[in-house]
């Protein structure tokens, strides 16, 4: 299977004055699961849609293996079924009039499969994304998440080099859309296909994908594995859009801030070291008075379901503490916060991460 390569990728569409995408550098490698991850409107989908060929790039060039299908430098376009491509949306589009299994066989009639090979790679298919109980039935009288299924199962069948998936989740309930978390996860080790998957929930892509690709406003802030980039953010953008509940970012030139103080007297600070962040959950709290830590007040103890979320506050300076252990406090309790040196992010005045000296 191909690797997908983005070289400058642009995208401007007619009458807007700034680009949906702007100058995108991304590879994809074969056998990868890259989620495109990003708020609404950040130019995700755009993507997608020029990787399959529905959309015309503006300028930059998108390879799929060796062969370039997209280049107006080059004079190049391949259309969609000439990709080796199969695209999911979130709508599944599903034939209504087709029982599930001619669903799944659509693509082989259409590239002229011999009909024992067609019956075959269905059934293969079918049971492995746990369908082939439904065969004969109508998608009307499928689950949401069975007929997301079948439309997976009909883009594998045809044994695409890359698979496509536009929010394919948005549609279903809680409950269903963990499950098919799971599903897609599996589908990735059972196939090996390159997947290219559209989301702007942070959990999916945290939970499924191998790489992660965070947008904003049309433009790449940071591409990595999740564990990447929830550890060492490249920038605020990405700090604050990853995590939940999210980073607490602290001012570190408020005169009044008992905080800033604080990290004012470890670090050697510049002008230009604006921000630090750290994660609710790497927040340390006590009752008794230790070495590096700052008192605060209890204000609020927030049960969410499996863990619970401690607002904290001291003058003009607030924090939020997350734990997965029942509270042992009270509101109103005064406790002692420790902010561990390795979980501290810095920013600079643009927004970019920072490295800091301890005193």
């Amino acid at each position: 299977m191909p690797d997908i390569q983005l070289t400058n990728l642009t995208k401007t569409y007619p009458g807007s004055n700034a680009p949906a995408v702007n100058n995108i550098n991304l590879t994809v490698k074969d056998g990868e699961f890259m989620c495109l991850l990003g708020p609404s409107g950040c130019g995700k989908t755009t993507i997608l849609r020029m990787i399959a060929g529905i959309e015309h790039a503006s300028g930059g060039e998108i390879s799929i293996g060796d062969k370039v299908v997209d280049s107006i430098a080059r004079g190049t376009y391949v259309p969609p079924e000439k990709r080796g491509i199969g695209l999911v949306f979130q709508s599944y589009a599903l034939w209504p009039h087709m029982t599930v299994e001619q669903n799944v066989d659509f693509g082989l009639r259409l590239q002229k499969v011999p009909a024992k090979a067609r019956i075959a790679r269905c059934q293969d298919v079918m049971e492995k994304l746990r369908i082939a109980d439904y065969a004969k039935r109508y998608p009307a009288q499928l689950s949401g998440g069975q007929q997301q299924r079948v439309a997976l199962a009909r883009m594998l069948a045809v044994n695409p080099g890359v698979l496509l998936l536009d929010e394919p989740l948005s549609n279903l309930d809680a409950t269903l859309r963990l499950e098919m978390r799971a599903e897609l996860r599996r589908l990735h080790e059972t196939f090996g296909t390159t997947i290219v998957f559209v989301s702007h929930d942070q959990w999916e892509a945290m939970t499924l994908a191998t790489t992660i690709a965070v947008m904003s406003a049309g433009q790449m802030q940071q591409v990595g594995t999740p564990d990447e980039i929830y550890a060492t953010p490249a920038n605020r953008f990405v700090a604050e859009f990853i995590g939940t509940p999210r980073l607490n970012m602290i001012p570190l030139h408020q005169p009044c801030s008992e905080l800033a103080q604080h990290l004012q007297r470890r670090f050697t600070l510049h002008d230009q070291t604006q921000l630090c962040g750290i994660r609710p959950e790497e927040i340390v709290l006590s009752a008794e008075s230790c070495s590096n830590a700052v008192p605060m007040t209890i204000d609020n103890i927030m049960p969410t379901g499996g863990s619970w979320v401690i607002e904290l506050v001291a003058g003009e300076d607030r924090l939020f503490h997350s734990t997965q252990l029942r509270p042992r406090w009270q509101t109103r309790q005064q406790v002692h916060c420790q902010l561990p040196t390795s979980s501290l992010h810095f920013f600079n005045r643009n927004g970019l991460r920072h490295d800091v000296t301890a005193n």
